[in-house]
């Protein structure tokens, strides 16, 4: 059976705030009957809040809005992220004055408030869960949609994956990628082959492995799958799509971790498809966007909201000229995201993952909160010199 997802466009017809983002928003809201479910409920509002000079993330304006719904509803509500995020969050606009609640690091101020769930997967062995997700009854995911050089894009399961661990379990999540062997030094014949591999890579993401003396280490982050160290490697370095869907995988098992503490029907989850950068907000600052400006959706069903998250963003190429000159496009296959992260950042292959998992469907309706209508040209606009 398809799962609702309700979206509001970014488009206004009339000069009204009432066709806003933030207004839609609101509809998106009532269509989740946020506010009845929330009564008497502790409330995480789990969102990324950025870094250093970082201001494409989720506005105060939209965060104040669920707030707010929140507190009507009699619910009682907190926004967290991991605590280097929250403790610096007030300079990105981001207080319990603006938001209207407070702000709590997910795993405590020195990341020791958190719950040990034992689970092996690759390298990790368990993963360390923030008390604030633990000791929440309901759960709002407030995620900003960008692109993401370790999975080709971020929005609600990346949010939910990453940003409700300690460190420690974090750092072992992106070591997955390496579990796997891809240089292989009896099958290097030289060292001058050693040396061309690392020097073939454009991006410099192929090092020295310090582990390892002579060996060599992929950056998979910074990796697009450009193919140029596989013309020189006479196969002792290996580009592989299973490293890079480790990750995948290990977010989706992430993600569904944190939402098996929460009872059924005691999550929402909100995608804001703003001002949408290449790479993720971790990185602390904010470029030009490289997809149009795509609105602002909301579903119970996490799948369905990030398969209808793609779907639109697919129906935009990416605007080349705002990629960072650092950047290129390598694929012209598959979502616009792996255009520029590589096909083996397949987007759509997570959400497959997290359907198996059972953390939602992929099938979804799309609901219009405010269709596109005709405008009304006589309709006045203007603001007024004085207020009434």
């Amino acid at each position: 059976m398809a799962s609702i997802v309700y979206w509001g466009s970014p488009r206004q017809v009339q000069l009204d705030s009432a066709e806003t983002l933030p207004a839609k928003l609101d509809l998106i809201l009532d269509q989740l009957k946020l506010r009845e479910r929330v009564r008497g409920k502790r409330v995480a509002i789990k969102m990324h809040l950025g870094g250093n000079v970082g201001y494409s993330m989720v506005h105060p304006v939209f965060v104040r809005r669920v707030v707010q719904a929140v507190l009507d509803g009699g619910g009682k509500p907190f926004v967290t992220d991991l605590p280097h995020a929250v403790a610096d969050a007030h300079t990105r606009g981001y207080t319990a004055e603006t938001l209207g609640c407070p702000l709590y690091p997910s795993t405590g101020l020195d990341e020791k408030w958190v719950e040990r769930i034992p689970y092996h997967y690759r390298n990790v062995t368990e993963f360390l869960l923030g008390g604030a997700i633990k000791e929440a009854d309901f759960l709002i995911d407030l995620a900003h949609v960008k692109g993401h050089p370790d999975a080709g894009w971020g929005a609600a399961l990346k949010n939910l994956a990453l940003g409700c661990f300690a460190g420690k379990t974090r750092s072992a999540m992106h070591d997955t990628c390496h579990f796997d062997q891809y240089f292989h030094k009896e099958l290097c014949p030289d060292e001058a082959t050693r040396l061309a591999i690392k020097e073939s890579c454009p991006y410099g993401a192929i090092v020295d492995d310090k582990q390892d003396p002579g060996g060599l280490h992929l950056h998979y982050n910074q990796c697009n799958q450009c193919m140029r160290c596989q013309a020189v490697a006479k196969g002792a370095f290996e580009i592989k799509r299973s490293n890079f869907m480790a990750f995948m995988e290990v977010c989706v098992i992430a993600a569904k971790l944190v939402l098996d503490t929460f009872e059924p029907g005691q999550a929402v989850f909100i995608n804001l498809a703003t001002q949408m950068t290449p790479v993720c907000d971790c990185f602390g600052f904010t470029g030009l966007p490289i997809l149009p400006d795509a609105g602002v959706f909301g579903s119970d069903d996490l799948v369905a909201l990030e398969q209808a998250t793609l779907d639109m963003l697919a129906k935009t190429p990416i605007i080349e000229e705002n990629l960072p000159g650092m950047m290129e496009i390598v694929t012209r296959e598959g979502h616009p995201f792996q255009h520029i992260h590589g096909p083996y950042k397949d987007v759509y292959a997570q959400v497959a993952m997290a359907e198996a998992m059972g953390l939602g469907s992929r099938e979804y309706t799309l609901v219009d909160v405010m269709p596109v209508r005709e405008p009304d040209f006589k309709r006045v606009t203007y603001i007024p010199a004085a207020p009434k």
